[in-house]
């Protein structure tokens, strides 16, 4: 595969990963505004139990910014962030896959 070639695929990947982003905002603004928060946020961040969310919380480790609103309970991400943090994971998996094949 040239550089040229490469170059080319990895515009193709950040327009894709744009576009992705983008339907998956519509997507979970549509099902939970522009805010997710408690059980909600753990759910779609793919945790497995609000433990486990709350284990990442302590740790630091939540992949997207979170925040407090005052007078509200639990934590509070954007909808924007988790849809483009999701764009990049999908994305990043595809680059993995397709660099493995490269040296195959």
């Amino acid at each position: 595969m040239t550089a040229r070639h490469k170059r080319r695929q990895q515009a193709e990947l950040l327009q894709s990963e744009s576009d992705l982003a983008s339907h998956l905002e519509r997507d979970l603004v549509d099902r939970y505004g522009p805010v997710i928060g408690g059980g909600q946020l753990s759910e779609v961040l793919g945790y497995p139990t609000l433990g486990a969310f709350r284990q990442s919380l302590a740790r630091g480790t939540v992949p997207v910014p979170v925040f407090d609103i005052a007078h509200r309970r639990g934590r509070f991400a954007l909808t924007r962030d988790i849809a483009i943090w999701l764009a990049d994971r999908r994305n990043t998996a595809i680059t993995d896959k397709t660099k493995l094949a490269d040296h195959l």
